[in-house]
């Protein structure tokens, strides 16, 4: 839409209402103190404000021309002087300094009484110029670098640890040749008495569970009587098999090559 023409004797619109112009204002407007607030520059302090005029106009910091700094200075404390008194009063106090600082300049330069040349009265305020710089930078540099939050965000993964003791696998091979070492040390004590001998696989079952009971871990080869023969030895090792079928016993191994241990798969009471 386009703007209403106004004539040439018309006052200034205070604003726009709709598109509107508003020439002024209703009498039952009412607009808080605070409804309007004006930020020139953001400073963190009055020595802030000094090193911001200072470096915007590439003046030297070891010789500040005190005229100029301060006239720029004390028009930016009647600025915010007249929004909020609060704020001013700390850059009112080193307008005060800034002042003074100025009309010792302006003094004779006398010799102390040692007679050495006497200082300059802005040594103490660019002391504190430099050492707030410092700090700045400082700052400036800690704030650059990656932030837990801002930058970066660490990941969080729950993993759930079980406190179980879970032995690997007895392997396949290292069970037939533990199973091929009995044989052979069996044959070397061998008789060759021809007999009839009935063996049970239940009676050596139960004694291998006998035997279990007595101890926690039991080496698979001790769990064999070589003195007995090979019959006695294979029947002894088809009842360890049948009770691991039946997860009566467990074979484990902490290792590859490791040596092979026998232990129960419960705790008796």
């Amino acid at each position: 839409m386009a703007d209403t023409a106004l004539p040439e004797d018309a006052a200034a619109p205070l604003a726009k209402l709709y598109g509107e112009p508003l020439l002024k204002l209703p009498n039952d407007l009412y607009i808080p103190p605070d409804a309007l607030e004006i930020i020139l520059e953001s400073f963190e302090g009055p020595l802030d404000l000094l090193l911001y005029l200072i470096r915007k106009q590439n003046f030297n910091i070891l010789d500040i021309p005190m005229a100029q700094v301060t006239q720029q200075y004390l028009g930016y404390v009647e600025q915010i002087r007249e929004r909020n008194l609060e704020l001013a009063a700390e850059y009112l106090l080193m307008a005060a300094m800034l002042i003074e600082i100025k009309s010792r300049m302006l003094l004779p330069v006398k010799s102390a009484d040692t007679g050495e040349e006497a200082a300059d009265p802005r040594a103490e305020l660019v002391r504190r110029l430099l050492e707030y710089e410092q700090m700045k930078l400082a700052a400036h540099g800690i704030d650059a670098l990656p932030q837990i939050g801002r930058d970066t965000v660490v990941p969080s993964v729950h993993i759930e640890k079980s406190v179980a003791l879970r032995l690997p696998d007895v392997d396949l091979n290292d069970l037939q040749a533990a199973w091929a070492n009995v044989l052979r040390r069996a044959r070397l004590v061998a008789h060759h008495t021809i007999t009839r001998e009935e063996l049970s696989v239940r009676e050596h079952m139960t004694g291998i569970l006998r035997r279990l009971q007595s101890s926690r871990f039991v080496e698979f080869a001790d769990l064999f009587d070589p003195s007995r023969g090979v019959p006695v030895a294979v029947v002894n090792f088809v009842a360890m098999l049948e009770l691991a079928k039946e997860t009566l016993i467990e074979i484990t191994q902490a290792e590859a090559f490791a040596p092979i241990y026998v232990r129960l798969s419960y705790t008796p009471n």
